[in-house]
């Protein structure tokens, strides 16, 4: 499918990525609790605001986010008289903010992230429960699990988004369905002179880039945990060093730097994109915050469903963004009030898509969206993927996941002794 709509306002870098970098290089704090007692909020309830005495209730967001919410914020103010004072913080450390402040009373009624910092959130006891009723069907479900931990609704979402494959059609002008075929449609265009890269996807100098190269991995058959009978994963069931994964391995080897140089170890993300934008290759592994560029390139390109790798589907990881109450709010009432029937509705997410691009986790807001083919197209390839694992023991994955993989790369090691090793390594991790 080519495209030519345009995402709104598209940025430079996701907000779920910048959590996931934050898992992985924060230290684990020491729970202080488990969830909280606090009631869970409810869609439906018609609570009496003024006897609350509430004044203004403060949300932590990023500054991206900030502009989108003045509306929502100004009609809860008119209609409540109650302000929602918008605290624009330092994403790459409010994670860890939040969970250090929320205990002492200094934190905020609520905050903006992605889906993967539930666990955290939970074990820590700095968040309390949503209880969406009714609106919870108004909602993708995928987006809905991502949000769920331990049987309860832990966050309002706002915003599903995956990687997909990006095709230049000016140089391969056909979708492939397996990484072999993209492979060889990249060689040749590289043989005929149309392109220096035959394939690009960005790779963190220390730690590699797992979450991109996850489709081409779970295709083979490997993934990170089980899941536990609600659906959820299973931290005690660490899947990621089983046979799958060392097949997975040894292609990593054979796709990298002393091997086809599919998969270059130099390959910044940054510098994959310049060459995507300057037609230096047919295929960019990326997600949406990257295609306002590569529309405003003039680049003519499709949105292509992930290559398999492997006889299973290439499943993406999905993040979700939403917003999340306080556990220890002062103003709980009217904070529950103004996620659970002002946040859920279709003008607030509605403007959440305007700032950001990024698909709306409301069904409603998404099918106004999916009218632009690049929407629909993540879309697709988003409800066949698989939430990113929020349970806090990812946290114990990401290092060794992510140095291994680009060691193997960089042609370093044995792949079958040094998946093994990493599988041990974040095992201990986790009991620890």
């Amino acid at each position: 499918m080519k495209v030519q709509n345009t995402l709104t306002n598209g940025t430079s870098r996701r907000v779920f990525t910048a959590g996931a970098i934050s898992v992985a290089a924060a230290l684990a704090l020491s729970a202080c609790g488990g969830a909280a007692a606090t009631a869970p909020a409810t869609a439906t309830a018609k609570p009496d605001l003024k006897a609350s005495g509430a004044s203004t209730i403060t949300m932590w967001v990023d500054a991206e986010r900030a502009p989108a919410l003045k509306d929502i914020t100004a009609k809860f103010q008119a209609d409540t008289g109650i302000a929602v004072k918008l605290v624009v913080k330092d994403f790459a450390a409010v994670r860890d903010d939040f969970i250090t402040q929320v205990p002492t009373g200094k934190g905020p009624d609520l905050i903006v992230g992605p889906h993967d910092w539930v666990g955290k959130f939970v074990q820590n006891g700095v968040i309390a429960p949503v209880e969406l009723g009714d609106k919870k069907s108004e909602f993708q479900d995928s987006s809905i699990k991502a949000m769920t931990y331990n049987g309860s609704v832990y966050g309002v979402p706002y915003a599903i988004e995956n990687i997909a494959l990006l095709r230049n059609t000016a140089i391969v002008s056909d979708p492939a369905k397996t990484l072999d075929e993209v492979v060889a449609n990249g060689k040749k265009a590289v043989a005929d002179g149309k392109a220096k890269f035959p394939f690009l996807v960005g790779m963190d100098p220390k730690q590699g880039d797992p979450y991109h190269l996850y489709p081409l991995q779970a295709s083979m058959g490997s993934q990170v945990f089980g899941k536990a009978a609600d659906g959820g994963y299973d931290p005690k069931q660490l899947l990621i060093g089983d046979a799958s994964g060392v097949a997975f391995a040894k292609k990593l080897a054979a796709w990298g730097d002393k091997g086809e140089k599919i998969i270059n170890s130099n390959i910044t993300g940054d510098i994959a994109k310049e060459k995507f934008l300057a037609g230096e290759s047919p295929y960019y592994l990326t997600g949406p915050w990257n295609v306002p560029d590569v529309q405003k390139k003039g680049i003519k390109f499709a949105v292509d469903e992930l290559p398999t790798t492997g006889d299973q589907p290439a499943q993406p990881f999905i993040g979700v963004n939403g917003f999340f109450i306080s556990a220890k709010s002062a103003n709980a009432l009217a904070t529950n009030e103004f996620v659970t029937n002002y946040l859920t509705s279709e003008a607030a997410q509605d403007s959440m898509y305007k700032a950001g691009g990024r698909p709306p986790a409301l069904k409603a807001s998404f099918d106004k969206a999916a009218s632009d083919p690049v929407v629909a197209a993540f879309g697709k390839i988003g409800a066949n993927g698989v939430p990113m694992p929020a349970i806090p023991e990812m946290s114990a994955v990401w290092a060794d996941w992510g140095a291994t993989e680009l060691a193997l790369i960089k042609g370093q090691g044995d792949p079958a002794a040094d998946w093994a090793k990493m599988a041990a390594s974040i095992k201990s991790k986790i009991k620890g």
